[in-house]
């Protein structure tokens, strides 16, 4: 039994007449002389080589003999005749037919090499349902099974090499970089790809350029140099990439790292040219150099004439040919002509449903072989053969290679795609052109706690700015934005994370929160044995002039006001913040409106009364300082019930003060306070004015004195604290709130009863109504005088 079938291969990559190399030397076209391709010639010789040795296996296809044909596929558009010679028959192609109609004798075809010869020639073998096995064509449309079912490949797609190269770029941190292409399907679909794939990725293309036989290199390489970009990624064909490197030789180009795909990393003519080394470092993605056992030996054996004539059935001056220089041919993309020709000889036998010793089958179809390819897993040289759904490969690596000082090829690394993607490169092995890893960026990184503020159109062109304080940036989500903190976290300038605040309040335990208690504690008990010495001695001239009975009252609001006091520590609370300010002012009010009665009274005793009698007998018939106080305590609470109803002290959280510490406070709103506010220094002003009008009066008569001191301690007290206030808003700002209250209150009862208590004590004496009538008729002797 015997089957056919062919394969298409460039040998004269650049003659522009069609024509193909059919094995049995048949003359087609003369051809003109062109330079001969050694690397294509030594794939041709492997295709030879892998159908002698199927055909001399005893346990792969036994008792069939395969037949082939080999075409020059030696241009991307005119082929159509060759092509059409491959189908020829009678009646039109029926994939689905027997073998008892007039079909094509083709069961197979392996071809073409580039991606331009295979999408000219594979849409018409698609339609016949032809299996078409190309081992160079990479281009990412011969995925699409819509238009290509019967289409499989054995060398990696252009996304599986620009994946490697990306790899590549973040390893090194290359991220402003150039794409040079060779101006093709296979040049034009990487360029596409990796623009695809380094969109979400830290990478920029820089530029981008289309190379052809026409392509000004100096304008490229120039405009290159002025973008200062360091890393250029060729995507193109050996010729191209030949013609690339040498006029950057010309140029003086140095200092670049070059970054070779698989169709020229391999190269053997490049690393060898003059000045190599100045340009830079080339590194670059390559298939594997597997070992094809028997493969040399056999091209040892060939017979080849190194006569100027025919060869292959063109015209050929092969007289340099020779079988070392075959042998040390570039040797990319051997294994996956080697795999193309053994998965047909599979399916085929599969097809054949062969055993051991023989095959049960004696005929088939295309459509068969390719289901049977489809279905294709079998182990070669150590790689299991198998295709995924679009016929892609899923077997194979990827070498990563350095053109060391030697010329040579140097594998530094390795790219893995089964069972996961895995790259890995041993850095230590690569000696870069500047001694160290080279940088190529448009920017450099910013520093943690810096956003990038985009500069141009390119996401690698940027400027650092520094994040304000209360933000932070998370550069693993988002390089651009400074993210705000949470209510309850706090961050510095230039910073990567928060920080949780701490909460802050003075607690009952406080030691200055303790002093002031107790010393509150003791207010209230001097104010109560004051009360008790007042009561034993309420007859005593000492106790009529300093009020008689509103002394109790003025003791009796100072013990009521120091409770505000004991509610400014802990947690604050609605109940608390009400308890902390309603208290203070509204008794406090009352002992103020007590003291602008009494200096009143002082003063219309010894002034007033003789000019304006009638005014004196007013106030007694009416109580005068009873309706004052009266009318002060009324207005001031209406006010305070007013205001709070609409606005209430309520607890509040200051974070606005120290960014690292939220403050419990009570927030208190000052308009609605305004009017309460205002009250108490209405009251201060009309007590110091009546108290200093009697500064004059007996020098130990000191009661206007008295209060004038304390007025002048009180407003002192509280223009410290506001002046502390504006100042301070920190936790302890309560405490000084607190310490200013209970110093107004201790200001009234240390420096106007204390003095009082004294006399009554330790100085009886001047405790009597003859020593006080005495005083008043001295002065009013003075005054009439």
């Amino acid at each position: 039994i015997s089957f056919s079938f062919y394969f298409v291969l460039p040998l004269w990559p650049s003659l522009t007449i069609f024509g193909y190399v059919i094995l049995q030397y048949r003359y087609l076209f003369f051809l003109f002389s062109k330079p001969f391709d050694v690397s294509n010639y030594r794939r041709f010789q492997l295709m030879r080589f892998s159908i002698e040795e199927i055909n001399n296996s005893s346990s792969l296809l036994p008792g069939v003999t395969l037949g082939y044909n080999i075409f020059d596929h030696c241009s991307d558009t005119q082929n159509i005749p060759g092509i059409f010679s491959i189908l020829s028959g009678k009646d039109p192609i029926d994939p689905w037919a027997t073998r008892h109609g007039n079909v094509t004798k083709v069961t197979a075809v392996v071809g073409a090499y580039t991606s331009s010869m295979t999408r000219t020639v594979a849409p018409l073998f698609m339609p016949s349902h032809i299996p078409l096995i190309s081992y160079g064509a990479s281009s990412s449309i011969f995925s699409q099974k819509l238009n290509y079912p019967s289409f499989l490949r054995t060398v990696h797609p252009n996304k599986d090499v620009v994946d490697v190269i990306v790899h590549m770029l973040q390893h090194f941190q290359w991220q402003w970089v150039a794409f040079l292409h060779i101006d093709n399907d296979y040049g034009n679909d990487g360029r596409n790809v990796f623009m695809k794939m380094i969109q979400d990725k830290d990478i920029c293309l820089a530029y981008t350029k289309k190379l052809d036989e026409n392509t000004n290199y100096t304008t490229i390489l120039k405009q290159i140099q002025i973008q200062n970009i360091q890393v250029i990624i060729v995507f193109a064909t050996e010729q191209v990439a030949e013609n690339l490197i040498e006029s950057a030789i010309e140029m003086n180009v140095t200092n670049k790292t070059w970054i070779a795909v698989d169709s020229w990393s391999l190269n053997k003519k490049i690393p060898k040219l003059s000045g190599i080394r100045n340009i830079g470092t080339v590194i670059g993605v390559a298939e594997p150099d597997v070992t094809i056992p028997g493969f040399n030996k056999f091209i040892r054996a060939l017979e080849i004439e190194n006569q100027p004539g025919e060869f292959c059935n063109q015209f050929c001056n092969c007289s340099d040919l020779n079988r070392s220089e075959i042998v040390r041919a570039e040797n990319s993309f051997n294994f996956p002509v080697y795999a193309a020709v053994h998965a047909i000889a599979h399916a085929l036998h599969n097809t054949l449903q062969c055993g051991d010793k023989k095959c049960h089958k004696n005929s088939t179809s295309p459509h068969m072989v390719l289901s049977e390819l489809k279905r294709s897993n079998f182990s070669l040289l150590n790689h299991t053969i198998e295709f995924d759904r679009n016929g892609d490969p899923r077997f194979g690596t990827f070498n990563i290679i350095f053109w060391n000082s030697s010329g040579e090829a140097e594998v530094v690394g390795v790219h893995k795609f089964q069972p996961s993607s895995h790259f890995s490169v041993n850095e230590s092995k690569i000696q870069w052109h500047n001694s160290t890893v080279p940088s190529s960026v448009c920017s450099s990184e910013c520093q943690p706690g810096f956003r990038k503020s985009l500069v141009g159109i390119h996401k690698c062109c940027f400027k650092c700015v520094i994040c304000p304080s209360s933000t932070y940036i998370n550069s693993s989500e988002d390089q651009y934005t400074c993210l705000s903190c949470d209510e309850t976290e706090w961050s510095p300038e230039a910073s990567t994370a928060c920080n949780k605040r701490v909460v802050e309040f003075v607690p009952f335990e406080d030691a200055f929160a303790v002093v002031i208690m107790v010393g509150t504690v003791c207010l209230v008990g001097l104010c109560l044995l004051t009360s008790v010495l007042f009561a034993l001695n309420y007859n005593t001239p000492v106790v009529r002039s300093a009020g008689g009975p509103m002394c109790f009252l003025i003791l009796g609001c100072l013990c009521l006001s120091s409770i505000s006091v004991f509610f400014y520590f802990s947690i604050p609370t609605v109940a608390s913040c009400l308890l902390r300010f309603f208290p203070f002012l509204l008794f406090f009010s009352v002992c103020l409106a007590c003291f602008v009665v009494r200096s009143f009274q002082i003063v219309c005793i010894f002034k007033i009364a003789a000019k304006y009698p009638s005014l004196q007998c007013w106030w007694m018939k009416y109580h005068g300082q009873w309706l004052i106080i009266t009318l002060a305590f009324v207005v001031q609470a209406t006010m305070l019930i007013f205001g709070y109803s609409f606005s209430p002290p309520a607890p509040f959280s200051d974070r606005e003060w120290e960014q690292s510490q939220i403050i419990l406070s009570c927030g208190i709103d000052f308009k609605a306070n305004t009017a309460s506010v205002i009250l108490l220094l209405v009251l201060c002003c009309l007590c110091f004015t009546f108290s200093y009008m009697g500064k004059d009066l007996p020098k130990n008569y000191n009661e206007a004195k008295s209060i004038t001191f304390c007025l002048l301690l009180i407003a002192m007290t509280w223009v410290i604290f506001v002046t502390q206030f504006i100042l301070y808003q920190g936790k302890y700002i309560h405490t000084f709130n607190a310490l200013a209250v209970v110093s107004s209150l201790y200001s009234f009862l240390l420096w106007y009863f204390l003095p009082k208590c004294y006399i009554i004590v330790f100085q009886p004496q001047r405790n009597t109504t003859q020593y006080f009538q005495g005083l008043i008729q001295s002065y009013t002797k003075t005054v009439s005088q």
